[in-house]
């Protein structure tokens, strides 16, 4: 079994019934789902420059993180290599700072958008969606 590292950002706007969550799809190899924004490292890189290149190259934002949310591990039996793996996920908060939406070009991503909360239950989701929003209320630990 592999193992992928990678790290993603929970990012949300709005209040209450109004409060969104910047989810970008994800599409490879005959897979899809919406995802948090992120992605795998590139050795040598800190989780947290990934997780803000990642947001860029997917969702056109400019992010500053905000917080760790926490690491989520998930086996997945048939990835889209086609083999075993283990995903260790770093999660972090993030606020957009600059830029603007925008899909990401020749990507494992297709689209990009804001989804209400209340509207992401009804949607085919990767598990690490729900796992971050099972936190979503939850401080994290600050960032130095």
């Amino acid at each position: 079994m592999r193992m992928r590292v990678a790290a993603y950002a929970l990012i949300t706007r709005g209040e209450g019934d109004a409060r969104e969550v910047l989810l970008p799809h994800w599409n490879e190899a005959g897979m899809h789902g919406w995802t948090l924004p992120g992605g795998g490292l590139e050795p040598g890189e800190h989780p947290a420059d990934g997780a803000v290149r990642e947001v860029l190259e997917e969702t056109g934002y400019d992010v500053r993180l905000t917080g760790l949310l926490g690491v989520d591990s998930a086996v997945v039996p048939t990835s889209s290599r086609g083999d075993a793996m283990q995903a260790l996920r770093i999660l972090y908060r993030a606020e957009v700072v600059g830029g603007e939406l925008a899909v990401e070009v020749d990507g494992t991503t297709d689209d990009v958008a804001w989804h209400r909360l209340g509207d992401v239950a009804a949607l085919r989701r990767v598990h690490a969606v729900d796992w971050a929003l099972g936190h979503l209320d939850e401080p994290g630990t600050p960032l130095r």
